[in-house]
């Protein structure tokens, strides 16, 4: 009998889903100021991100290849799901890992999945890889599926802060003070080759989530599945998920808290919202 497995890095915000099909996560590290903060179940996300916010200096690490192996343990057919390879080394070390995997275990089949994305939308690729796990297609059948699944997933963004993009380096500290003393939210989306990119800005939480909402419909969404993570902000959450209802109603919209990884980039109050550009829920 088969043994299927999805193994994740924890930038997907999930530690466990339903069904049938055993699903693992390597986890992110995020080191603050010398404290390492571990990307699993059970972080203590409020206290890691008050940390971040006084910090001088962070940075964060990928899965090593040998927790990427520890993983795979046990299974024939694996299908391995990462950050986008554009922001992390993840991708490498599980495509090292599945190499060496599957030279000491005959016949076993492993494909590493490329989200060139992060949070929401991932969580929307391993639902898919489960489903069609559990309906016992073939690994092939699987390999063809969800890269066609990933042709019309999207991913957007928001941030109440841009502190911590100063802090390393990718943004200007003088814009970031100004943006924050203004009250300037900040929309961004996902390309289609993992990087990422300014999509819209507001002046306060209200019209910015419009804006990102109004930046799903622009990339093709049409009332589809939308994955929404948030750092701290269900209010935030509920509130975009109500705007994409008012809009359109047979939408399937889920929330969940983003993990450390996705708290260390995203920030106090930020969402990664993944969703698909079918007319129905296609998960």
């Amino acid at each position: 009998m088969t043994t299927y497995r999805i193994v994740s890095d924890s930038s997907s915000n999930i530690y466990e889903i339903p069904g049938s099909i055993k699903y693992l996560t390597t986890p992110l590290k995020i080191l603050v100021d010398g404290e390492e903060y571990i990307d699993q179940a059970g972080l203590d996300l409020e206290k890691m991100v008050n940390h971040i916010e006084t910090s001088k200096v962070n940075s964060t690490s990928c899965p090593n290849a040998q927790e990427w192996l520890d993983a795979f343990e046990g299974a024939d057919v694996i299908f391995a799901i990462t950050i986008s390879s554009a922001l992390s080394g993840s991708y490498a070390s599980a495509q090292m890992a599945a190499e060496e995997y599957m030279k000491k275990h005959e016949g076993v089949k492993i494909y590493v999945v490329d989200s060139l994305s992060t949070g929401g939308e991932m969580v929307m690729i391993i639902e898919k890889l489960r489903d069609l796990m559990e309906q016992g297609l073939s690994f092939e059948e699987i390999r063809e599926q969800v890269q066609d699944y990933q042709r019309h997933t999207h991913l957007i963004f928001y941030l109440e802060s841009l502190s911590n993009l100063a802090k390393n380096g990718r943004l200007s500290p003088a814009v970031a003070k100004i943006a924050g003393l203004l009250g300037i939210r900040f929309v961004g989306r996902a390309s289609d080759k993992g990087t990422i990119h300014q999509a819209a800005i507001a002046k306060g939480a209200k019209k910015a989530i419009s804006a990102g909402v109004a930046e799903m419909v622009k990339m093709g969404y049409r009332g589809g599945r939308v994955a929404i993570s948030h750092t701290l902000n269900t209010e935030g959450a509920e509130r975009m998920k109500s705007l994409i209802l008012e809009q359109f109603p047979q939408a399937v919209v889920t929330i969940n808290p983003n993990g450390g990884l996705c708290s260390y980039y995203a920030e106090r109050g930020g969402m990664i919202i993944g969703f698909d550009d079918y007319a129905q829920a296609s998960v």
